[in-house]
């Protein structure tokens, strides 16, 4: 049958003759048109100038830092909102403001992003300022009850606002209307970085430095938490964000990263040297997130922001332990949730055009990467919901291409008012909640909504790839340059490969990972692929393949060699 593949539209004319075709042909499949945009020089970062409200919210900065005023920063519990935190922490810190604390809602607790009873929390905490961090833009009434107890605030987001903007003294928001910043995709952790940036410009202006006699801070140092936030929280890589993450990944790289970060690299068996963007959002991430999931992301914090490297290592421990746990509670919430749809007696071209899924026993913290899971799986919008309390149920969201699920809630939400509580998010991924006893109400006008949107579009997604590589292409040297080529993720996609291939090895690792030999053109080359379906690989009958592949450096007691990351394979 063979995997339904499509291959890049790449154009005529090649960028340059100093690149190796390869790497040229990669770059005009994501429509790259000069070498220029592809520069990941930090003198290439778009100004923080550009960014509306930046100043307000520097000047105001520097008045707490000159008379040390109590400032509270307001995170959120996943991996960006702990790096915004981290960064905000490390560089205020490095300024001179002494008077700083954090406070991270527990989602358990208080919910997401700037709630009035956080609001109360940080006012007992004497806070004269809060910063939220990658948050806060849908926050209309914690802003208003930290500005009636006398709290300053500024909000920090990304997140695209609603109709009203909170009533804060300053907003710096990439998607705020009126801002003319070029790159709309900014992480929260983007955002706070660029805010840093500014506060130091405004500090260095009045002369703060040389009279304190404090350092200059060299906020270059941070870019290693930059990275991961902006790639775990999965934004586009456009051009700005890729200067953002290579740069960091090089300090990553020659081990001048945060203890921290190093422990958690270390934590997962990876190696520094050899780490890329997608390691950032698949290794790096997780373990970060699984405190904001499970816990309370004060400890992601933490091991970020530790100098020490012996606490750094046992929190990572903590961490990684915690990821265990996380994997262990997504497999069960997934095998439930595929029982549910499996009780429905439908086929997969049967089933509803989005799916919505609840058992009261879902994990609140998992719930976001199940609905993924899902619909992956099934190729269909995903709403998984858990019990938030007695009355109230809480849903996260994820789309598939061409449908954004924000405004499908949005025209839910218009279509029958009261029905949600509450909702936000981007196009691919959103969360909300409403009273458990509305969930089939909901179901029913979700699905309509998105039945109506999809019309006429494939469910089926074809795979895209690079086309095919010669034999003497899957060599070490073209497997660097491409790692060297990216950094690659979310709208920057992963060069991957397709091609038929001689199966002349073929056995199981760790469980469920497909350790293969393929022959190639008279060559062989070794390749693996993680979580296979052990019911359907190994199988001595298969002695030829079709492959999408990654091409890859393995390291093995020092010596490197080509490996393929297998992503789908076929029998043929």
């Amino acid at each position: 049958m063979g995997l339904p593949i499509t291959r890049r539209n790449i154009g005529e004319h090649p960028l340059s003759p100093n690149l190796h075709p390869v790497v040229d042909r990669v770059y005009r499949g994501r429509k790259i048109r000069t070498l220029a945009e592809v520069e990941n020089q930090a003198q290439g970062l778009a100004h923080y100038q550009n960014l509306k409200g930046i100043n307000e919210a520097a000047k105001i900065l520097v008045q707490t830092i000159r008379q040390q005023q109590k400032l509270v920063i307001v995170g959120d519990f996943d991996a960006d909102g702990a790096t915004s935190t981290a960064v905000c922490i490390l560089a205020l810190r490095q300024m001179g403001l002494k008077n700083l604390d954090y406070l991270v809602p527990n989602r358990f607790d208080f919910g997401y992003g700037l709630s009035e009873g956080i609001v109360e929390v940080a006012h007992q905490q004497g806070a004269q300022l809060i910063v939220t961090v990658d948050s806060g833009i849908a926050c209309l009434a914690g802003v208003a009850r930290a500005k009636a107890l006398g709290m300053q605030v500024i909000v920090t987001d990304h997140h695209l606002p609603g109709a009203s903007l909170p009533n804060a003294d300053a907003i710096v928001n990439p998607n705020q209307p009126g801002c003319e910043f070029p790159s709309k995709n900014l992480a929260g952790v983007g955002v706070a970085f660029y805010l840093m940036l500014a506060c130091r410009a405004e500090l260095n202006k009045t002369g703060w430095f040389e009279t304190t006699r404090i350092p200059m801070p060299n906020l270059a140092s941070l870019l290693d938490i930059v990275a991961v936030g902006t790639v775990a929280d999965v934004v586009r890589l456009d051009h700005n964000n890729r200067i953002l993450v290579h740069q960091g990944l090089q300090r990553i790289r020659s081990g001048k990263c945060r203890p921290g970060l190093k422990a958690l690299v270390e934590v997962a068996n990876r190696q520094l040297a050899y780490l890329s963007a997608t390691d950032l959002g698949f290794v790096v991430g997780p373990r970060l997130n699984a405190a904001g999931r499970l816990e309370d992301m004060a400890l992601g914090i933490e091991c970020l922001i530790s100098d020490d490297n012996m606490q750094a290592r046992l929190m990572a421990a903590e961490l990684d332990s915690l990821n265990l746990q996380r994997r262990a509670i997504e497999t069960d919430m997934k095998e439930q949730a595929e029982s549910l749809l499996d009780g429905l007696g439908l086929d997969n071209e049967a089933l509803p055009a989005g799916l919505v899924l609840y058992q009261p026993d879902f994990h609140q913290g998992v719930i976001g990467i199940v609905a993924g899971r899902i619909k992956d799986k099934y190729q269909r919008p995903t709403i998984a919901f858990a019990q938030q309390d007695e009355r109230k149920v809480k849903g996260s969201a994820r789309s598939v291409p061409n449908l954004h699920i924000r405004d499908v809630l949005e025209e839910v939400n218009s279509k029958h008012p009261g029905l949600i509580d509450k909702f936000g998010g981007h196009a691919m991924a959103a969360g909300l909640s409403l009273d458990t006893d509305k969930i089939p109400v909901f179901e029913q006008a979700f699905v309509q909504v998105v039945e109506r949107l999809l019309a006429g579009t494939e469910k089926q997604q074809d795979i895209v790839t690079d086309g095919e590589l010669d034999s003497h292409e899957l060599d070490l040297s073209l497997a660097h340059q491409l790692r060297l080529a990216g950094p690659f993720g979310q709208g920057f996609e992963v060069p991957v490969f397709d091609g038929e291939f001689d199966l002349l090895s073929q056995r199981l690792v760790g469980q469920k990972h497909l350790k293969m030999v393929l022959g190639y053109h008279g060559n062989e080359v070794d390749a693996i692929a993680f979580n296979t379906d052990v019911k359907q690989w190994p199988n001595p009958n298969v002695n030829r393949i079709q492959v999408v592949y990654q091409l890859d450096v393995n390291v093995f007691r020092g010596q490197e060699s080509v490996q393929l990351l297998v992503n789908h394979l076929e029998a043929l």
